[in-house]
Order: C-alpha cells, then sequence, then structure tokens
C-alpha cells in the first residue's frame, strides 16, 4: 500500500475496547451521591432527567446548519449545579465528570498491538496524531491513564474544536495547524461513517478497521482505500510499515 507522512487515528474502538453505560438507575444513585457531597440535591431519577435534558438544550442552542457541532460536557455538569443554585470551580466540575465516567465504564483498555503500532510509526519517523469524537474531560484522563497521552504529535478531541467527525471542519482545523496535504494523510478508524465519510470529504485516504464498536456499514456508500474486516493492529502495522 502507499506511504503516507502522516496518519491519524481514531481512539475508541480503534486503539481502545471501551463500554459504557449511562442507563441504570445503580449508576444515577452513585452520580447522585457525589452531587450531594457538593450540596447539590437531586434524586437519581431527578439528576438522570436533567442531565439528558441540558444534554439536547446545550446541542440545540450550538446546532450550526451544515455543521456536526461537540458540546463540552463540562458545561452540562455547571448547569445541573446552577440548577440547584449551587457555584462549583473547574476542579469540582473536574472531579464530578471523572467520577461520571469512571462510574459508567465497566471496562477499557487498549487493543493489542497499540502501542507496538504507534511506537513503530514514531520510530518511522512518521507523524501520528489523534483525531477522536470525545469529551476531553474524560479522554484526556483516560489517554494518561493507558500510556496513549505522549504517543501522538498532537492530540484533537471534539469537545475542545467544538465540531466532530465527520464534519471537515475538524479535520481541517489538524491539517491547517501542522501545515499537511491531505494526500500526505491517512485517517484510520473504525467508523465507516465519522472516520472514512469524513476522511473522503476532504479528499483524504482512510483505512476502515471493523472492530466490536464499529457502527453500521449500511449507511454509508464511501469505501475506504484499505480495510481489515476485523481487529488486529499488528497487522495493521505491517501493512503500513
Amino acid at each position: 500500500m502507499k506511504s503516507y507522512d502522516a496518519y491519524l487515528f481514531d481512539l475508541y474502538g480503534t486503539l481502545i475496547d471501551i463500554h459504557t453505560d449511562e442507563s441504570s438507575m445503580a449508576f444515577w444513585r452513585k452520580i447522585r451521591e457525589f452531587f450531594h457531597m457538593y450540596d447539590a440535591d437531586y434524586d437519581p431519577k431527578e439528576l438522570r432527567d436533567a442531565y439528558f435534558k441540558t444534554v439536547r438544550e446545550q446541542e440545540e442552542q450550538k446546532t450550526e446548519n451544515g455543521h456536526l457541532i461537540e458540546i463540552e460536557i463540562g458545561d452540562v455538569f455547571q448547569k445541573l449545579f446552577k440548577r440547584k443554585g449551587i457555584v462549583v470551580n473547574k476542579h469540582t466540575i473536574k472531579d464530578i465528570a471523572w467520577q461520571f465516567r469512571q462510574n459508567s465504564t465497566s471496562h477499557l483498555r487498549l487493543y493489542a498491538g497499540a502501542m507496538e503500532l504507534l511506537d513503530a510509526l514514531r520510530s518511522s519517523r512518521k507523524q501520528v496524531y489523534l483525531l477522536s469524537n470525545a469529551q476531553s474531560l474524560f479522554t484526556l484522563p483516560e489517554l494518561k491513564m493507558t500510556g496513549l497521552y505522549d504517543m501522538f504529535d498532537d492530540i484533537v478531541i471534539s469537545s475542545e474544536v467544538g465540531y466532530r467527525k465527520p464534519d471537515p471542519f475538524i479535520f481541517e482545523s489538524l491539517l491547517k495547524k501542522h501545515d499537511l496535504k491531505t494526500e500526505n494523510c491517512l485517517m484510520i478508524g473504525n467508523d465507516l461513517q465519522t472516520d472514512t465519510q469524513g476522511a473522503h470529504a476532504i479528499g483524504m485516504d482512510s483505512f476502515y478497521i471493523r472492530s466490536a464498536l464499529s457502527g453500521s456499514e449500511t449507511k454509508n456508500r464511501n469505501i475506504p482505500e484499505y480495510m481489515l474486516d476485523h481487529m488486529d493492529l499488528r497487522l495493521l502495522l505491517r501493512k503500513l510499515l
């Protein structure tokens, strides 16, 4: 296959295997305890409903025609405290966000070969970037926890940019920042819509890896230049180098 100068990686479902669940009342009872610690008194159902309502409101307020926007989850938690007349600082929001993530996550682990793959690309003097639809309050601690944080030349997270894949803006912001040309870049991810479609929209090649977290393949007409029909990052490494 063609050699590229820069490789853009998706995170969840591509380098990290994860499962989260925010639906159970047991989860919301636990989160309610953390809000109570800061004097924001909710019952679990009230907190759950207020959370999802606030997420919807934030999304509606930031909607832009022709763009896929991304909200900042910290703003959601801030508003949940405000509903109860409580003013909290950024440290408290960061703490609540991490408790929220930890308690909603049943497992989180690197796919086999993830570190080996990134290390080999960097050793070959390739540029390696992370381009993820995610919340930085959740993702940055997880990158540090898994050892991935220092493996990239830059980390681009949708909540910080304000737009999410496949919106061209999030791709273009990375390309412009690092003076990259699309023909020299390869997007690698497990989602045909967000990763492949987003890359193709700006003329970039893509490598699709089907994983357990991959979405439906029937919704996207874009065909990636390369693909693996199963998760195998060591095989991916052999194909890339």
